[in-house]
């Protein structure tokens, strides 16, 4: 059996979520019909949406349930840009951010970035972010959590300049929800209807839910276009039958993440340490990257210098460790990680990453076995590396 350390990428399916899950798949009806089976559908549909919005801070009318954070990231950054785009074209767009809001910015037609520079340990400064928040901005994205590297970012700092300055903001809450706590009606304070913090988007299968279940939290007072068209489903923000089981699913992963974040967190960073020790004493050259303190608690990146990450996660992969070099999405393409180049490393170290993630089913055991299988893994990689 293999051990399994990439929960940033996707945590296991929690028994609980998988129960919800066959529970409403099983009951007939689709929630938009009038009938007494759709209606039971859709009372299942709108109390999974009353728990998530709660989990979030927000109100359920708020809670737009997408196919997963993708969905979500795209549906704020066009949507958003859409509605303001006439009159203003520009999208801040600070770096090292998820290429879902990297190319859905790119995506849009006419769309102007505006970077914002991370610092060295990947955190957005908010009054650069702030200084770039001009008349001509449409639409200002961040990162929550940076999904990479763990670092965590002032999401309440960041969204009252975004208000102050009357920009709406979206926020990409997928790597931090339910390992740092979100709060959207807290972070969004009383900043001006329609700009601030409009729009957060979460994804159930980094909290132990389904894959292919999302959600963007967004203001009513928020203007943004639907992406999709067919029904005005939710608000007429995202059409399409709703996916009843999922939203349950959801619901109940994202309830049990919430409870339990304080007390994992901290069993969580007990464990990063004890793997951060291990690999120092294996490769004293390892270099942790992030904010060594204010990060997602079971994220641990690293940097060997002069290894390739890729070379490094196969040999480990042969070992039965699951690890990765950066965020899933760019899974299979070796390229260096636009993450680290924008923390002002070199190409070489860009390639040279591992990132190991902890989460709920993650032991003592499973440390052990990664640091087991690390020395050879290195050796061999390093051999590798001078051969190339």
């Amino acid at each position: 059996m293999s051990v399994y350390l990439d929960h940033a990428a996707s945590s296991p399916l929690r028994p609980e979520a998988r129960a919800a899950w066959l529970y409403a798949q099983e009951r007939v009806g689709n929630a938009s019909s009038i009938h007494g089976d759709g209606q039971a559908a859709r009372r299942l549909l709108e109390e999974s949406r009353e728990r998530v919005a709660a989990a979030l801070d927000a109100e359920p009318v708020e809670v737009v349930f997408t196919s997963g954070g993708t969905e979500a990231v795209n549906l704020a950054v066009a949507g958003l840009w859409q509605a303001r785009a006439v009159a203003r074209g520009v999208v801040v767009l600070p770096d090292g951010e998820h290429h879902a809001t990297i190319d859905a910015v790119r995506a849009l037609p006419g769309a102007v970035e505006r970077p914002v520079a991370i610092d060295a340990v990947g955190r957005i400064d908010p009054d650069a972010f702030g200084a770039a928040l001009g008349d001509d901005v449409a639409v200002a994205t961040a990162l929550v959590a940076n999904n990479e590297i763990g670092t965590v970012n002032d999401a309440s700092r960041l969204a009252a300049v975004a208000g102050a300055a009357g920009v709406p903001l979206h926020l990409d809450a997928v790597a931090a929800f339910g390992h740092v706590p979100v709060a959207y009606r807290a972070w969004r304070s009383d900043a001006t209807p329609g700009t601030g913090l409009v729009a957060l988007s979460v994804s159930a299968h980094k909290v132990g839910g389904p894959v292919g279940v999302g959600a963007l939290v967004v203001a009513r007072s928020a203007r943004l276009e639907a992406q999709l068209h067919g029904g005005g489903q939710q608000r007429g923000l995202r059409a399409g039958t709703q996916d009843v089981a999922g939203a349950a699913a959801f619901a109940v992963a994202a309830e049990l993440a919430v409870a339990e974040l304080h007390a994992e967190a901290a069993r969580l960073r007990t464990l990063a340490c004890e793997l951060r020790a291990a690999v120092a004493a294996i490769a004293p050259d390892a270099v942790l990257l992030g904010d060594p303190d204010d990060r997602v608690p079971g994220n641990v990146h690293l940097l060997f210098p002069g290894v390739r990450g890729e070379t490094l996660l196969f040999l480990l992969d042969v070992a039965g460790v699951s690890v990765s070099t950066g965020s899933a999405c760019q899974a299979g393409v070796a390229e260096p990680s636009h993450v680290v180049l924008a923390l002002g490393r070199s190409d070489d170290d860009a390639r040279a990453v591992l990132r190991v993630t902890l989460g709920r089913t993650s032991s003592a055991a499973d440390v052990a076995a990664f640091a087991a299988a690390l020395p050879d893994a290195l050796v061999r990689a390093r051999a590798a590396a001078s051969i190339a």
